[in-house]
């Protein structure tokens, strides 16, 4: 008799379950952009300088995938998030438009320096050292431990070391925009929802 009513239930379950509307498939929403400075990237060098140009087509594109491979290797040597750099290179730059005290030839791609017209910020002799500098200067805000690579950020110096390892502390000291960190964020989601 018991095994009657288990045959029984076993139907009824299996039934019940046909009769279940099938379920959705549950698609993964986009990576929240990442707070913290120190970390690794997600996105190849190949979709950064694609989401670039896709902004500004205007771009000269050779340059925009050279640039593109030096934030992904010059991030990596000193432990930066090379998304969030290159977030950041895109807002300090208007993607590569300028417009600023900061002008292309410069090779300065986060404002080192520039604090006005008798100050228009610091020029690098070639990309792959503005880059550098750039990294050199977010680990100095987000780490307290060494470089890895030779020190060729004239401003490293005045940061207080490890005063801010997460964008968020980026407003008001690396920029006095107290919008900057989220700016920063905003662009870092468009990247990813391009790159997924």
């Amino acid at each position: 008799m018991r095994v009657f009513y288990t045959a029984i239930a076993a139907v009824f379950i299996l039934a019940s379950c046909a009769a279940l509307p099938p379920q959705k498939e549950v698609i993964p929403e986009f990576p929240q952009p990442p707070e913290h400075i120190m970390g690794k990237g997600t996105v190849p060098e190949e979709q950064l300088a694609a989401f670039l140009l896709d902004t500004n087509a205007g771009a000269d594109g050779d340059f925009v995938r050279q640039l593109s491979a030096y934030y992904v290797e010059e991030a990596a040597a000193e432990g930066i998030n090379h998304d969030t750099a290159f977030a950041q290179m895109c807002l300090e730059t208007g993607f590569l438009r300028y417009g600023g005290l900061v002008t292309p030839d410069m090779n300065n791609f986060c404002g080192l320096g520039a604090i006005g017209p008798e100050q228009p910020g610091l020029v690098f002799p070639d990309a792959r050292s503005g880059v550098r500098a750039h990294i050199q200067h977010l680990q100095a805000y987000a780490s307290v431990e060494p470089l890895n690579q030779d020190l060729i950020d004239p401003r490293y110096r005045y940061v207080k070391r490890g005063s801010s390892p997460t964008i968020h502390g980026l407003a008001g000291t690396w920029a006095a925009d107290r919008a900057y960190s989220g700016k920063i964020g905003a662009i870092l989601q468009r990247l990813y929802e391009f790159a997924h």
